[in-house]
């Protein structure tokens, strides 16, 4: 019997599945009564748990990164699923198949890979092309580029994420910066297939999405300009040219500053047309792919809006049903 995702739930369901543990907590209700919230994964979602009155060996019996056998029942809470769990059994991991509990970019890796490839074909600068050709037939790298979410909870939180995420800014690009002529568009589209590159080490994505000690000591930008670092002294063996100081520090900058705002980890805010250009390319496709994900995810609430977003720091109208 094929398992139910996440994703098919509704309000009133009996479950006896398995789920990937995301995070645990627990906590202690009005009465003093302690209880589990959990996050429960599967491919398609993640639902959130709740175990009332829970024992100590209860809570000790697992940890994150374990597969459960919940049992428990789905209910409708404030305009959100979740589900109350009345009973686990904790499941060997040799049992489940991963595929079961990593979700996947619905793009064809392959296809979006090619995307990218012709993109970054187009740059002229030869010292730009040189460098992007290291990153590219770096296979350890471009394994990693192709695989890793570009975010774990947040946005395109899949394998295959940040190469979707990549390849779409650059689609926006190419249509986008034809109107900005003052705008280097080499230099944009370089700083767009590096800007999260330090994904790769930072993330960890074999089993569960998680931040490697790596990324939580160092973070995804200093990660991405050891990366830049290393192949800038590869693009020049390549041309036999010194790589260009100036280009070098754009490209620093292209990284360290598309956050755009120190209050979302950003050491520089952007300073030139080229960085607020991928600041705001980054933004774009990112913030209508949360919303468009918390919209599909409320498909089934009984409210026109969506429950509020965190990230966004808004909810999201839906429409009236049809």
């Amino acid at each position: 019997m094929s398992r139910r995702f996440v994703e098919v739930f509704a309000d009133g369901d009996n479950v006896d599945e398995v789920f990937l543990i995301a995070d645990k907590h627990l906590r202690v209700n009005r009465n003093g009564a302690p209880y589990l919230l959990l996050d429960l994964l599967d491919r398609t979602g993640t639902i959130s748990g709740r175990m009332w009155n829970v024992s100590d060996d209860q809570h000790t019996s697992f940890e994150a990164g374990d597969y459960l056998l919940i049992h428990g029942k789905v209910q409708l809470f404030q305009g959100s699923l979740q589900l109350i769990v009345n009973n686990f059994d904790k499941v060997d991991p040799a049992q489940v198949d991963p595929a079961d509990f990593l979700p996947t970019t619905k793009h064809n890796i392959g296809t979006l890979l090619e995307k990218l490839k012709g993109f970054l074909r187009k740059i002229t600068n030869h010292h730009l092309r040189a460098l992007v050709d290291c990153y590219l037939i770096d296979d350890q790298f471009m394994k990693g580029f192709t695989r890793a979410p570009a975010g774990i909870k947040v946005h395109h939180a899949y394998l295959g994420g940040l190469l979707e995420h990549v390849v779409m800014m650059l689609d926006i690009s190419e249509k986008i910066l034809p109107l900005y002529p003052n705008v280097n568009k080499d230099l944009v589209q370089v700083g767009i297939f590096l800007h999260d590159s330090g994904k790769i080490r930072e993330l960890t994505y074999q089993h569960m999405f998680s931040y490697s000690d790596e990324g939580q000591l160092v973070g995804h930008l200093a990660i991405g300009l050891e990366f830049l670092s290393e192949k800038i002294k590869l693009a020049a063996k390549q041309t036999g040219e010194a790589f260009p100081d100036e280009l070098y520090m754009h490209l620093r900058h292209l990284i360290v500053s598309h956050h755009g705002e120190s209050q979302f980890g950003s050491p520089k805010i952007p300073m030139t047309l080229e960085a607020i250009a991928l600041h705001i390319i980054d933004m774009f496709d990112s913030r209508l792919c949360i919303a468009m994900k918390e919209i599909d995810d409320d498909r089934k609430g009984s409210s026109h809006w969506t429950p509020f977003n965190v990230a966004l720091q808004r909810r999201l109208y839906k429409g009236k049903s049809e």
